[in-house]
């Protein structure tokens, strides 16, 4: 069991390691480390105190400390990972302990000398390195500067207002701190030589960024080159890209006269190596975009490999083939480990307008006929097409790409990392960092537009002097991170500051604040960028790019005078105003870095900061599973709720009574005290479990649209669609993302993948005696070419309609499912000959197995009404007047009887919206027929009855409970700490401290030993039917960006 300990029962002078932490800091220590080395006679930044108070101590006294362990648990319970003792931040969750202890922290476990053990080292040893070398180099006016520098900066991480990228928590430090020493293979920029070298030590230079993209040239030696250069990069858990538009094409030549391979030949290599480096790697999965331009002769086939692939293991896993992602089926076929892109252009999708033929061109010039040529609509169609069976090819848009390229007199931008976000010239690099924008949200609501600006311009800084002090995985791409310095500054939480400011996601408000948002963190990124070029000098590349690069900043000038104008308004002029500043100071100094921003999916270090929402995403749902230090889990509603409700003019009262209502139904639809025109404001990404709504998926495309102008690069981010769209509606959104002027966009449509998250309970009764019931998740392949059979309980209630039609009487029995579905049908024909009885038989017997076989009954209905033969005429039945045959009147009874007098839907009377509130998922409506609420009525007492004494049979078989469950209703319990009223009726005990950091209603939640409860893994594997399992832990991931996101250990499987 994890403990919570007070940090004061540790004595930091007989901790030698903290000792250390504190010793290092201070004007005194700065100035020892203070030079001028970069900008001579120049004045250097100037750095005032915004965040940590000045005085004599550590930044790390601004806070509270406990002791805490830290452990992450496999999907059975086991520990894969566990270290107590560490010292943590009391305001920071267990689940950001268990991320950043077990992925961040340097050294050996098993090792106690070694590995460090509280996060002021971790902290410390990242800030305290980045701003010596920001001393070393010259970057600060004076050594009170880098000291108010490195004290801004420290607080800025310890109280989770920011992050940078993994790799810099990986790796920043490890030399000048614990004198860490590796073999030579990384490359650095060498100052003194003007040069690039490989350092002996790679510690000394330590690689800092997750994001890359790579040059592959048409010949031998190169491509096998990139493999590599792809493979060192995945050994060290970052992702890449790359264009594969300059192989030619397999319809073209070699110089010897032979057949060449053509891309995809090459693909299948480099999906290889991937997928033997992902099987050897301890953190992630290897990750890699690999992209074609539409041009290219082979781009048909490349649209439809992946969908090929995908075929062969659905053909395997039928005959038995292990079916998860990491076993025999898929790994047997290629592609699996890359995203795939088409780079298409304006021309193309004009002719995609005009209905015309797309004509693509051979690489090389030995060819002596016309490349193929295609339908460019059908073209399009074939990608949403592929994209519809298996969530590949993306898109992305190369003219309006290159169109906001500040260095094109360098060279076209190509490719992107395998995230879509980064996006610059061949064999570059980009580090990361993100802040968290809930931090700037007063309680009234304001936005701190003075601190959010003063938060980007320090990570700013820091991500820049990372550049010629990081180490790359080839030569060229060590040479343009210095020629260039692209950076990617983003944030993460935006869907949390949408719904606290009472704003709906689907909404011009919402767009409006994105975007205002957007441009005040791409404007002040810019705008240091210049301040650092006016001290140090701009990029190397800057002079031969200097005029396309100011037409790109004043293009977005420009762009701020379109934010949506109902969005806040004093962010909008000050974003407006922040951008005259950039181009004013851009064009007396010019700018430090080729590129400034990228939104990521920022998995990982969300987690670290405790956002509830990644990146642009929106909320994934109002009910939350929180990790607790003592272990155990425990059912919150997300803070973010209390602060909407409030925005919104709520009383007290109504507040507590909505949060109750979401707990106890985990859905805010039908909460009495909400009005129905603020249920879109609390629409979350996944419909809830006992809810009909979620955001459409246009919002998605829109509010990506509202982002993509103030941007370097563009957006990870899938838009995530319903199982029931149509490629159509997949070639209508990637033509709507180029009319809106986004860069790139990536579909996924639920249950593409087919495979089915599942959960088992154990029932060998060897819980623990502490009366935990143990809960095993186990993630299976379902192959939907196997129809399921959903039979009826072996006892069940029934309903029997007798009738007449032109005096020939019949008899109806309708079996029916718990929750009032008919399951089964008998037809007894009267005094008939055998023939008919016969047939009617056969007839029922028929509609039973369509409909236990998921057959709609709507589609039944209509198939079989109207039908016209003898016997037909009046009937006894008052709702039916006449009748065209026997058929006829049962499929149009069975209509009345079970289905919505509206729109003929077949609705469970189980999954009701109480409020009836109108939204923007289906209409629900209830079947109010007589005979259905006689049937209710009738039923409601026996089937509470039958439930509660199930759910007592099934608690007496816990062990530690048996002998403690009674006849009564089951108690609630009110958890300690929590500022809500009584949680929701638990089915099992928690053996935490009840302790939670939140403001909802908590309940406690069955758990598997302490750490996947039941309720999680259900909630998550009802967002996405088909969400993989994390290859770290086991649990069922959330889709976040373009990759997945794991909320048990804080896996990102994918580059960031």
């Amino acid at each position: 069991m994890a403990t919570v300990l007070p940090a004061s029962d540790r004595k930091e002078s007989s901790d030698p390691a903290l000792e250390k932490v504190n010793a290092e800091h201070g004007v005194a220590y700065a100035r020892q480390r203070f030079s001028d080395a970069l900008r001579t006679d120049r004045s250097g930044l100037k750095i005032d105190t915004v965040f940590c108070p000045q005085n004599d101590s550590t930044p790390f006294e601004t806070t509270t400390w406990e002791l805490r362990s830290a452990a992450i648990k496999d999907e059975n319970g086991k520990p894969l990972f566990e270290q107590t003792d560490c010292e943590v931040p009391s305001s920071w969750s267990q689940l950001a302990t268990n991320v950043v202890v077990s992925k961040y922290f340097y050294g050996d476990p098993k090792n106690g000398t070694e590995r460090e053990r509280s996060v002021r080292q971790l902290i410390h040893r990242v800030t305290r390195t980045i701003t010596d070398w920001g001393l070393e180099d010259g970057y600060f006016d004076s050594a009170e500067d880098g000291d108010r520098f490195y004290r801004d900066l420290t607080w800025l991480c310890l109280h989770q207002h920011g992050a940078f990228n993994s790799p810099v928590w990986f790796n920043v430090g490890l030399y000048p701190q614990y004198g860490v020493v590796g073999d030579k293979c990384n490359w650095h920029w060498d100052r003194t030589s003007d040069e690039t070298l490989q350092p002996e030590n790679p510690y000394e230079f330590p690689q800092g960024s997750a994001c890359f993209i790579q040059s592959v040239d048409d010949n031998m030696e190169d491509i096998m080159r990139l493999a590599c250069s792809e493979a060192m990069l995945f050994k060290f858990g970052s992702g890449t890209g790359t264009d594969l538009s300059t192989i030619r094409s397999q319809r073209e030549k070699l110089s010897g006269g032979g057949t060449p391979s053509g891309p995809l030949s090459f693909m299948r290599v480099y999906d290889s190596i991937a997928g033997v480096i992902k099987s050897g790697g301890k953190t992630r999965r290897a990750a890699k975009m690999q992209s074609l331009k539409v041009w290219h002769p082979d781009v048909l086939e490349f649209i439809e490999c992946k969908w090929k692939e995908e075929q062969k293991a659905h053909a395997l896993i039928r005959e038995g083939y292990e079916s998860n992602f990491n076993g025999e089926a898929y790994s047997s076929v290629c592609f699996q480990n890359a995203n795939l892109s088409v780079r298409v252009t304006d021309d193309f999708m004009e002719t995609v307008r005009a209905g015309g033929q797309w004509q693509t061109r051979w690489v090389t010039d030995k060819p002596t006929v016309d490349a193929p040529s295609y339908d460019a609509k059908e073209l399009l169609n074939k990608m949403a097409e592929c994209a519809w069976h298996c969530g590949d090819p993306g898109v992305q848009y190369d003219t309006t790409i290159n169109k906001w390229h500040t260095c094109p007199n360098s060279g076209d931008i190509n490719a992107s990392n395998p995230c879509s976000e980064y996006m610059f010239l061949d064999d570059t690099a980009c580090n990361l960092a993100s802040i968290n924008l809930m931090k700037f949200l007063g309680e009234d609501g304001s936005f701190d537009v003075k601190r959010f600006r003063a938060a980007a311009r320090l990570f700013f800084i820091a991500q820049e002097i990372l550049v010629d002090h990081a180490s790359y995985p080839t030569e060229p791409i060590a040479r343009n991170s210095h020629r260039f310095r692209p950076l990617g500054l983003g944030y993460s939480n935006l869907g949390s500051v949408i719904m606290s400011s009472g704003l709906p996601y689907d909404s011009d408000a919402a767009r409006g604040l994105c975007g205002s948002l957007t441009s005040i963190l791409h404007g002040e990124a810019n705008r240091t960028s210049a301040e650092l070029a006016g001290v140090v000098g701009p990029f190397e590349a800057y002079a031969e790019n200097e005029k396309p690069m100011l037409n790109v900043m004043r293009m977005h000038r420009e762009a701020c005078d379109d934010i949506n104008d109902d969005g806040p308004s004093e962010l909008k002029e000050a974003a407006a105003k922040l951008w005259d500043d950039v181009c004013e100071i851009g064009e007396r100094y010019g700018f430090r870095n080729a590129q400034a921003t990228v939104l990521a999916p920022t998995g990982t270090i969300s987690f670290m900061m405790d956002c509830d929402t990644t990146g642009i995403e929106p909320d994934i749902a109002l009910v939350k599973y929180k990790q607790l230090a003592g272990g155990g889990m425990l059912k919150i509603v997300n803070q973010t709720v209390r602060r909407g409700l409030d925005k919104l003019g709520y009383q007290s009262e109504q507040i507590d009574s909505i949060l109750k209502f979401i707990d106890e139904n985990d859905t805010i639809e039908g909460a009495p005290d909400l009005q129905a025109e603020h249920l879109p404001v609390f629409d979350c990404a996944f419909k809830a479990a006992n809810g009909v709504r979620s955001i459409a998926w246009r919002a998605h495309v829109t509010m990506m649209a509202a982002a993509q102008p103030f941007l370097s690069g563009a957006i990870s981010k899938t838009v995530n669609m319903p199982n029931d769209v149509t490629p159509q509606d997949i070639a209508d959104a990637y033509f709507w993302g180029w009319e809106l002027g986004l860069k790139a966009i990536a579909i996924y449509r639920d249950g593409s993948k087919q495979s089915q998250p599942l959960n088992t309970k154990s029932d060998d009764g060897k819980a623990e005696a502490s009366g935990e019931a143990k809960v095993v998740t186990k993630t299976v392949e379902k192959v939907v070419y196997k129809p399921r059979r959903e039979r009826l309980n072996d006892t069940r209630q029934s309903l029997t309609h007798k009738f007449s039609i032109a005096g020939h009487e019949g008899y109806l029995c309708v079996g029916l499912y718990p929750d009032g579905r008919p399951g089964e049908i008998f037809i007894t024909m009267a005094k008939e000959g055998s023939t008919i009885g016969g047939i009617m038989d056969s007839f029922g017997t028929a509609l039973s197995i369509a409909l236990q076989y998921g057959v709609p009954l709507e589609v039944l209905v209509n198939k079989f009404s109207h039908t016209r033969f003898e016997p037909m005429g009046h009937t006894s039945n008052k709702d039916i007047r006449i009748a065209k045959s026997v058929v006829d009147y049962i499929a149009r009874w069975l209509g009345l009887t079970f289905m919505s007098g509206e729109g003929n839907q077949n609705v469970p009377t189980g999954s009701v919206n109480p409020g009836g509130s109108a939204g923007n998922g289906p209409e629900v409506a209830v079947n109010q027929s007589p005979v259905m609420r006689e049937l209710r009525d009738g039923a409601a007492a026996a089937v509470q009855l039958a439930e509660r004494a199930a759910l007592q049979q099934n608690l007496k078989d816990i062990p530690g409970l048996s002998g403690r469950v009674s006849s009564t209703p089951l108690a609630t319990e009110k958890p300690a700490g929590g500022n809500g009223k009584s949680a929701s009726p638990s089915n099992g005990i928690g053996n935490g401290n009840g302790q939670s950091n939140g403001n909802g209603h908590a309940s406690l939640d069955i758990v598997s030993d302490g750490n996947n409860p039941a309720g999680q893994t259900e909630q998550f594997a009802r967002f996405q039917i088909d969400a993989p399992s994390c290859d770290n832990c086991g649990s069922i991931t959330v889709r976040n960006g373009n990759c997945y996101l794991c909320h048990n250990c804080g896996n990102s499987m994918g580059c960031s």
